[in-house]
């Protein structure tokens, strides 16, 4: 049995707590400033952790490597399972034109430029993000823009900041399903905190987008439909990731967003000349132009359809014990981990849960949407298989990361960095957001900040006596500001709207939004862990 050291360089935290930082260090180094690739950065800080709890913590080699070959199988399944999966449902669609179709049912709402930045950032960007996730989004949404006519600067930015919300839902719910495995905190319990403190942003995003697109005007004349949308967006995502399912969170806020937008009076009503001409630079694609057959527009939405009817149906008591049955549960060879009080670790037992995993259901959603939409078996299997050669280096990149949190958490890395980092006491509620923040802004991935800092947090909060999951949603709900600011997304969009090279000015542009709604997080999570909020815990 190892047992994990607290302080095994030279008897000292701070020591080893430095020691303990080199893998997070080396990652973020080789990402924030020599722009190495991902994959590589994270290949290169699963070396360096090995290393650490080699001859540092003293981890046995056989112990280190199955700890890491733990990690790497948990980022395959069920992580990158349902990543595959959300993705091939999505490419499926555009195979077929019937995202095509689905593009211009949204285009079609308003001919208003603030409700267009509302239905095609933050309602549309949010079903892609469920499903596609990885920058699809943004580059999607600002296209989308562009061909109403915005300038791609603009555009550029509503996509950036509308990608907020719903990330830490986004993939089926993939980052706070790693959030959970990594920090041991139970999933429903980590979704039901981010759950209420991602929605308090959703009140906040489609005001700052009418804002963007017309400055006071839009916000003078639009707030009503922009508050609604939110409220509506809001109350979705905490009801599903609370009391329905997490993979569905921004499904139904995304669908439930957009109905509640367009049955506010007015929202589809003409828009006065000079609003188009001063928001509106360029021509509108022809592709927005004429009608779709009713009955491909309901096959468009079909596939989200499906998703939300098998999640539900997977909730059903009966059904939820049927699929629970096929988890299996087995020691995991050549690991015995105790914690520094001796206990047995959780991650000595490793879970399989074969059927109920979220990318299973996204996979029995996926055959029946192939038949709905149209695609033949062969093509859906050619599909499947070109959706792993686009994702081989995300792929990667995922697996060596959370190879990395393994050996890191099972060492005891994390424990030493959570203690030293506990002596902020209550202050570490307003820096927790602040942590995912920048894990993000460098790594432009919501999951890969939650599985390097979600256990750190966790180890924090045990220490300085606040609530570990309030501090491990933190880390998610900080993260998802991140994301407008990370050099991977601002090189998409850059790329999406013909701004090459211009990624300088577009950051300039953004970082006051990603500063000024990470203080709003930050506010948010410490009332949460004082008595002013912290009734909104579960």
């Amino acid at each position: 049995m190892f047992v994990q050291p607290l302080e095994p360089v030279a008897d000292s935290l701070a020591l080893s707590a430095l020691a303990a930082a080199l893998p997070l260090l080396t990652v973020m180094v080789l990402l924030g400033a020599v722009r190495t690739k991902a994959h590589w950065a994270g290949l290169a800080g699963l070396a360096v952790a090995v290393l650490v709890a080699l001859f540092a913590y003293g981890m046995p080699l056989g112990q280190t490597l199955s700890s890491g070959v733990q990690g790497a199988l948990f980022g395959l399944f069920p992580i990158l399972w349902i990543v595959v999966n959300a993705l091939w449902v999505y490419r499926m669609t555009v195979r077929t034109r019937h995202f095509d179709i689905l593009r211009r049912s949204f285009g079609r709402f308003s001919d208003d430029p603030r409700i267009q930045a509302l239905v095609i950032g933050f309602c549309f960007g949010a079903l892609l993000e469920a499903l596609a996730g990885f920058g699809a989004p943004v580059a999607i949404c600002a296209v989308m823009l562009v061909a109403l006519g915005f300038d791609p600067a603009r555009a550029a930015v509503v996509a950036l900041v509308a990608n907020t919300a719903p990330v830490a839902f986004g993939a089926m719910g993939t980052p706070v399903v790693t959030l959970a495995q990594v920090s041991g905190v139970p999933l429903h319990t980590v979704a039901s905190v981010v759950g209420r403190q991602t929605p308090l942003l959703a009140l906040l995003v489609p005001l700052l987008l009418v804002f963007i697109v017309d400055g006071r005007r839009g916000l003078r004349e639009t707030w009503a439909p922009a508050l609604v949308c939110g409220v509506a967006f809001a109350a979705a995502q905490f009801a599903a990731s609370n009391f329905v399912s997490v993979q569905l969170a921004d499904i139904l806020a995304a669908l439930v967003g957009a109905a509640a937008l367009m049955a506010v009076p007015g929202a589809r009503r003409p828009v006065a000349e000079p609003v188009r001409a001063a928001v509106l630079t360029g021509e509108r694609s022809a592709d927005l132009e004429g009608t779709d057959p009713r009955r491909e527009v309901v096959r468009s939405y079909a596939p989200y359809g499906l998703i939300v009817v098998i999640f539900s149906v997977a909730q059903i008591p009966p059904v939820k014990r049927l699929f629970d049955g096929a988890t299996r549960l087995f020691d995991w060879p050549f690991l015995h981990v105790a914690g520094p009080g001796g206990k047995p670790v959780s991650g000595n037992v490793f879970s399989l849960p074969l059927i109920s995993t979220g990318g299973t259901l996204v996979l029995f959603a996926g055959v029946l949407t192939a038949a709905v939409i149209g695609v033949r078996a062969g093509d859906a299997l050619r599909e499947w298989a070109a959706t792993v050669r686009e994702l081989r280096y995300a792929i990667l990149t995922v697996t060596s990361v959370l190879a990395l949190a393994y050996v890191m958490n099972l060492s005891g890395q994390a424990a030493t960095i959570g203690h030293f980092v506990a002596a902020a006491g209550a202050g570490l509620a307003f820096l927790s957001p602040v942590l995912g923040w920048f894990g993000v802004a460098v790594s432009g991935s919501d999951t890969s900040s939650n599985a390097l800092f979600g256990a750190l947090q966790v180890s924090a909060a045990h220490e300085s006596g606040l609530s570990p999951q309030l501090l491990a949603a933190a880390n998610s709900s900080g993260g998802v500001l991140g994301k407008m600011i990370s050099p991977q997304n601002l090189t998409i969009a850059c790329a999406a709207v013909g701004l090459k090279g211009q990624e300088g000015d577009l950051l300039r542009k953004v970082l006051p939004w990603s500063l000024g709604l990470l203080l709003v997080m930050c506010l948010i999570v410490t009332a949460q862990s004082t008595a002013l909020l912290d009734w909104m815990l579960p």
